[in-house]
This record gives C-alpha cells, sequence and structure tokens, in this order.
C-alpha cells in the first residue's frame, strides 16, 4: 500500500489546479500483475449536480483521499466525501467499500494545521485506512 500511496501522490507536488486525469500502471503483488487505472481528480467542495461524481464513484473499486496537512478546509470535507462514497458505492450491498486518507504535506510540519491524531482518529471512526506523507520526498 505504501508503494501505491507514493505514485498516488507523486502527482501532489505541485499546484493540483483544476484538471482530472487518468493514470495507468503496473504492479506486481505477490507474484500477479495488476493493472491499476487511477482516475485522479480535483477536490470540489460541492457535489456535482451533473451526476459525474456518482459515475466516478460506480467506476472504482477503491478510493484514496488526500488533504493537506497545512489546510484545515480540505480536512474538513472530507466526512462528507467519504459519507457519500459509502452511500453511492455501497447502497444496498453489505460489501466494504475500501478507503484510505492520505494527509500530504508531512515535511511541512511547520506549516500544520492538522494534527496526526486527528487524521487517525477521523478515519478510525470513518472505518478508513490512514497515511501520512510527504509527496515531495
Amino acid at each position: 500500500a505504501a508503494l501505491t500511496v507514493r505514485f498516488l501522490t507523486r502527482r501532489f507536488i505541485g499546484e493540483y489546479g483544476d484538471m482530472e486525469f487518468i493514470y495507468s500502471h503496473n504492479l506486481t503483488v505477490d507474484g500477479r500483475e495488476i493493472l491499476f487505472h487511477i482516475w485522479d481528480v480535483p477536490n470540489s467542495q460541492e457535489q456535482a449536480e451533473d451526476g459525474s461524481e456518482e459515475k466516478r464513484i460506480q467506476w472504482a473499486d477503491s478510493f484514496v483521499l488526500v488533504y493537506s496537512i497545512c489546510d484545515r478546509a480540505s480536512f474538513n470535507i472530507l466526512p462528507l466525501k467519504i459519507q457519500f462514497i459509502k452511500a453511492t458505492k455501497e447502497g444496498q450491498s453489505q460489501e466494504k467499500v475500501p478507503i484510505i486518507i492520505v494527509g500530504n504535506k508531512r515535511d511541512l510540519h511547520h506549516q500544520r494545521v492538522v494534527s496526526s491524531e486527528e487524521g487517525r482518529l477521523l478515519a478510525l471512526s470513518l472505518d478508513c485506512g490512514f497515511y501520512e506523507v510527504s509527496a515531495a520526498e
């Protein structure tokens, strides 16, 4: 998982902007070659009105939500996003959707406004995985 998170977070070194990208990446796990298709979607404060967000959620098998430890607003929107993902993806199904919360910019500890403990507690309360990383490293 750490290798995948490192691959995913390379995208977050500079300014994000508002463009979407789909990346493909091959990785060998336990002797099996796995092809990842990663839909890199910029944050939106509002849910999409045109149904595109629901389409993205149905398309994906798992989710990695990245926030900046230096940006409280990016952290504060996570509970609503995760609830929306679970409601859309799980629906009537009892199958749990894999979601990981990633706190980025760990190297900027002097600008930190979201503690590691807050991230861990949020992930625990929402039944998600949690990592802190530095894409710059």
